[in-house]
């Protein structure tokens, strides 16, 4: 993952696994085929432990708020190698895995609680001022972000103590009471 999905030869990947590759292609075929398989066996998998906090939240606010921003601390903590990925494959022009998400993640996680945000906009459980598909964009920006981040903020701020937990409640604090300048 370091030069990126589309600039990593099969070699390279064989190189990093210990393995030949002619083991990579009798196994995976081609570079597309082990690509497939990465995302059917590792990235879905991963975003489907997402949901599982977001579901239960039924139709409280907070709760799907909060089902996400723990959810995705989880998943950080499980997959460390998922916000680099999300940076570098989905965010970055020409990235390898935009399609997964418009296909294949999109139309799950983000559309579902950008509709749950907007049914409790109508029933006045959520800032009038606020667009519900934002939301969604704000939360990614809240978790994933600083967890793709992290190496930089961290050193520059010299917080290394400060986990994912720390994060998280930071991140809840944020959006339950704001900044309390009022």
């Amino acid at each position: 993952m370091r030069e990126g999905i589309a600039a990593t030869s099969l070699r390279t990947i064989a190189t990093e696994a210990g393995v030949t590759p002619a083991l990579l292609h009798y196994y995976f075929g081609d570079k597309a085929q082990l690509q497939e398989a990465v995302i059917a066996e590792r990235v879905l998998p991963a975003f489907e432990q997402l949901r599982e906090p977001v579901l239960a939240a039924g139709d409280d606010v907070a709760g799907l708020i909060a089902g996400f921003v723990t959810g995705v601390g989880r998943l950080v903590a499980a997959h460390p190698w998922l916000p680099p990925l999300w940076v570098r494959e989905v965010l970055c022009e020409g990235g390898a895995l935009r399609d997964v998400l418009f296909e294949r993640i999109g139309p799950q996680l983000p559309q579902m609680m950008a509709a749950r945000f907007a049914q409790a906009q109508s029933r006045g459980e959520l800032n009038e001022d606020l667009d519900p598909r934002l939301l969604m964009v704000s939360l990614v920006g809240l978790t994933l972000f600083p967890a793709a981040g992290a190496p930089i903020w961290r050193r520059l701020l010299q917080a290394d103590d400060l986990d994912f937990d720390v994060l998280r409640r930071h991140t809840l604090a944020l959006l339950d009471r704001g900044l309390g300048l009022e």
